[in-house]
């Protein structure tokens, strides 16, 4: 068997508007407007075999988040069970609407209480991951201009000192930004999300604002705390060519307009690289072309192997590597176990390879709001029934708790 080195951190991830509930932000308040059309268009859009959860997903009320799981209120039970998968790391995201309901205004009762869950995860042993901005907005910022307002950086700049302040030394790793580049691409470029912009132009102008925001929260969050740990959680995607000088050129392209724009943009400003990978693209003449031998409830080719790739590509930086998220939607828990399994052993096969890897956080530690898509899609290692709001460990939560205590067989 084969262990990681000691110190690695094992994880499970949540964001707060995903998971908490009855929060009151730019988002929620997309949902209630939102909620049918999305239904209607996942009808037209998707065959009833493509998904085991079918008719959930026709169902308006599976768009608008309302009380999510209620972890707000269940962090302890939840704490417990995630103590149970023997992860010893746990990245949650602050929800900024809660701590700056209105402009210049802090809650400190919402301050305490994620307080209360940084204590409650220090004395289980799980080491704190900050996440502090996962998306939606405050509605007095939202109706500013969101992230288009010419004073953002400044405002989210204020956040994260805040933060910082409040939490002092309790919290020593703090990731800025989640997946800059999907929030710019769905909300600034194709639409989907609010603020339901669109344009290639509007894409660069969003990354380029979030860039100098990432700046920003970094110099402020080591003002307050010099000996914390900041970085990002981009997305990134392991291309792959179809063969031929054409594909070999297009995936050069998108790997540096996709995974390295952002992080040669912050490279001076940065302790840590975190990022996310759930997919592979095989670029044949602009064309996804995938194998999709096995694939997830929500049609994703499960490409384990493709983390190396990315993994091998961040050694040039020097810097220590986060997998900050990496999961799948299965509701069935088909191939959660197996796709754990192969992307440790591919994690682990880098760490000898030389990479710096020093933590893996998998996505869900819970069945969650998926944005867009509602709370079908199933991601947790822990499930959650709605209707009762009943926690269960899956299978797989046992196979992550063997390789964490045991080690790999490889």
């Amino acid at each position: 068997m084969k262990k990681f080195p000691a110190g690695f951190y094992f994880g499970a991830a949540t964001s707060s508007h995903q998971v908490e509930g009855n929060c009151d932000n730019d988002w929620s308040r997309w949902e209630q407007i939102n909620a049918v059309k999305l239904a209607s268009g996942f009808a037209a859009n998707t065959s009833e075999s493509a998904t085991p959860l079918y008719d959930e997903a026709l169902n308006p009320e599976n768009y608008i988040s309302g009380n999510a799981v209620e972890h707000y209120n269940r962090f302890d039970e939840d704490l417990s069970l995630a103590g149970e998968t023997g992860i010893n790391a746990y990245r949650f995201s602050i929800e900024w609407s809660r701590i700056e309901p209105y402009e210049g205004e802090w809650d400190n009762n919402e301050i305490a209480h994620y307080m209360n869950i940084i204590k409650a995860l220090r004395k289980k042993n799980i080491e704190p991951f900050v996440t502090i901005w996962h998306w939606p907005l405050p509605q007095w910022l939202s109706e500013k201009g969101g992230i288009m307002n010419q004073r953002f950086t400044d405002y989210f700049s204020r956040y994260s000192s805040k933060l910082a302040e409040s939490f002092g030394k309790e919290v020593s790793f703090y990731i800025t930004i989640n997946e800059p580049e999907i929030y710019s691409l769905n909300s600034y470029m194709l639409g989907k999300w609010p603020p339901q912009k669109r344009g290639i132009l509007s894409y660069y102008r969003a990354v380029k604002i979030l860039i100098k925001a990432h700046k920003a929260a970094y110099n402020t969050i080591k003002e307050k705390n010099p000996f914390s740990s900041v970085g990002p959680a981009c997305n990134m995607t392991y291309f792959e060519s179809g063969g031929g000088i054409i594909n070999n050129i297009a995936v050069k392209i998108a790997d540096l307009l996709w995974n390295k724009y952002f992080i040669r943009s912050i490279k001076h400003r940065i302790d840590f690289i975190g990022f996310n990978y759930y997919f592979h693209n095989r670029i044949r003449y602009g064309l996804n072309k995938n194998d999709n031998e096995k694939v997830s409830d929500m049609g994703w080719e499960l490409y384990p192997w493709g983390i190396s790739q990315i993994l091998e590509t961040l050694k040039k930086y020097k810097l220590p590597v986060y997998i900050t998220e990496n999961g799948l939607a299965d509701e069935n828990d088909q191939h959660r176990g197996w796709f754990i399994t192969e992307t440790l052993k591919a994690v682990y096969k880098s760490i000898e390879d030389g990479a710096d890897v020093r933590g893996y956080f998998h996505w869900s530690l819970l069945d969650n709001f998926e944005w867009d898509k509602g709370f079908w899609p199933k991601f947790g290692l822990i499930s959650v029934d709605r209707k009762t709001m009943k926690r269960t460990l899956r299978k797989s939560a046992y196979v992550y708790r063997d390789i964490i205590n045991r080690g790999l067989d490889i």
